[in-house]
C-alpha cells in the first residue's frame, strides 16, 4: 500500500503577512492533518478488484489521485458507476468508508509537525476549524484519532453545505461560524479541490505536498507550498506574524 510522496519543484513567495492581525486557521483533513490516502487508496483498489472494475485491473496511483482523491463521495459514486443506480453507488462508497476506517485505527499518523503548529495557533488565541469532504464518522474519527478533538472550534461537513469542495461554500460556512474574516484567515489544504475551494472563498491557501502533484497544486492556486509542517517556509511565514506584532506593540 504505497502512495508515492512528491517533490516541490515550485518555489513562490512565502509570506501571509498581508493577513495581520491573523483571525483563524483552517485546516482539511485527508492528506493535510494525516497521510490518510494510502489507505484510501489500498480501500478503493481492492473494493474495485472485487467487483471487477476497469475489468479486473487494479487502479492505479494516478487514477485515485486524478478521479478520486479529495472529490466528495456523491460525486465519486457518479464518477465511477455512471451506469449503476446512484443509491447502490452511495452503498458502494459506504462500504468502502467502513473499510478505511477499520483500517485507519491502526494506522492513522499526524503530518510530521501538526502539534508543533497546533501550540503556535492555540499559544496565539487563533480560531480554528476542520473543513472536509469527508463523511462525517471518517472526520470524527481522523480528529480523534489525532487527539484533535479540543483543538477545532468546528468540523464542517461538505455534505452539509449546497455544494462541497471545489465550490467555496463549505470555507465560507466556516467563516460564517467562526465570525472571523477572509482577510484575516488563511487555510490548509493538500488536493486541487480543497485548493481551488479555499480560493474561490477568497483566503491564501498553504497546500501540502503531502501525496499530490505540487504542479496541480500551484495551478489550482496555492499561496506556496510546504513538505509537511516542520517545513521552513511555513514557520519563515509564520514569524513574521510573531515578528509584526512585536513591532506594533514597542
Amino acid at each position: 500500500m504505497t502512495i508515492s510522496a512528491v517533490e516541490i519543484p515550485v518555489e513562490s513567495k512565502c509570506s501571509l503577512v498581508g493577513l495581520a492581525p491573523l483571525e483563524a486557521v483552517l485546516f482539511d483533513i485527508d492528506g493535510t492533518l494525516c497521510d490518510s490516502d494510502p489507505i484510501h487508496y489500498y480501500a478503493f483498489r481492492e473494493m474495485l478488484l472485487e467487483i471487477g472494475f476497469n475489468g479486473g485491473v487494479p487502479i492505479t496511483e494516478e487514477f485515485f489521485i486524478e478521479n478520486i482523491a479529495g472529490k466528495h463521495n456523491e460525486d465519486i459514486a457518479q464518477a465511477l458507476f455512471p451506469e449503476w443506480e446512484f443509491q447502490r453507488a452511495l452503498k458502494f462508497m459506504d462500504d468502502k468508508e467502513a473499510m478505511f476506517r477499520r483500517l485507519a485505527k491502526e494506522q492513522v499518523k499526524p503530518i510530521s509537525g501538526l502539534d508543533k503548529v497546533r501550540k503556535w495557533i492555540k499559544d496565539r488565541g487563533l480560531k480554528t476549524a476542520a473543513v472536509t469532504n469527508a463523511p462525517k464518522l471518517n472526520a470524527e474519527l481522523m480528529i480523534s484519532l489525532l487527539g484533535l478533538s479540543d483543538f477545532f472550534d468546528f468540523l464542517i461537513l461538505g455534505s452539509d453545505c449546497v455544494h462541497a469542495k471545489p465550490y467555496p461554500d463549505p470555507y465560507l460556512k466556516a467563516l460564517d461560524l467562526l465570525k472571523a474574516s477572509k482577510d484575516h484567515t488563511f487555510v490548509f489544504e493538500d488536493s486541487p479541490s480543497g485548493i481551488k475551494a479555499g480560493v474561490a472563498a477568497g483566503m491564501p491557501v498553504v497546500g501540502l505536498t503531502t501525496r499530490n502533484p505540487a504542479r496541480l497544486l500551484m495551478e489550482a492556486g496555492a499561496a506556496f507550498l510546504i513538505k509537511d509542517y516542520d517545513d521552513k517556509k511555513l514557520w519563515a511565514a509564520l514569524e513574521e506574524f510573531d515578528l509584526g506584532a512585536t513591532q506594533v506593540s514597542a
